[in-house]
């Protein structure tokens, strides 16, 4: 029960489900989607009365945690989209401003049921406010990656030795 602690006592706080029990996904905001008349459908009975939970993407890793970068220097990580619905999926990605040093290298298309795209994520990493700030600064950016359905936020933080 969710009323009782491990020891059998009553709980002070609520207890917080984790978004995968919620039935939704961590770091993503749904779409209000419109009918679209020419996007690929799967029409099975099967398939017919869940159809809200047979669609979207699924980012591996979910956020990017890059730790401590020199200065100057040029990273790169890949980070995997799959489709994981029944039909073909559309995506493409909001790139970060310029100031971020960040980059996202990827190519465009359609996405099969089951398949997956890689996503390059770039960093320069690159200190432009206070060089006074004790050698360490932190960089935290959410890139944007627009799909039909929802969008996907991937943290992406990292730390900059000057």
């Amino acid at each position: 029960s969710l009323l009782v602690n491990a020891a059998g006592e009553p709980r002070k706080e609520k207890v917080k489900l984790p978004s995968s029990l919620q039935g939704r996904k961590p770091n993503s905001i749904p779409n209000i989607k419109t009918g679209d008349p020419v996007a690929g459908k799967v029409n099975t009975s099967s398939l017919a009365t869940r159809r809200e939970h047979l669609s979207g993407f699924h980012l591996i890793p979910h956020r990017v945690m890059l730790g401590v970068l020199k200065e100057g220097c040029t990273y790169a990580t890949t980070v995997i989209l799959k489709n994981a619905g029944v039909n073909f999926s559309r995506f493409r990605v909001k790139q970060p401003p310029p100031h971020t040093g960040l980059r996202v290298i990827y190519t465009p298309g359609p996405v099969a049921a089951g398949l997956q795209v890689e996503l390059e994520i770039e960093i320069l990493a690159m200190v432009l406010g206070d060089k006074d700030a004790g050698g360490l600064e932190e960089i935290s950016h959410d890139i944007e990656i627009l799909t039909e359905t929802e969008t996907l936020l991937l943290p992406v933080r990292a730390n900059i030795l000057s």
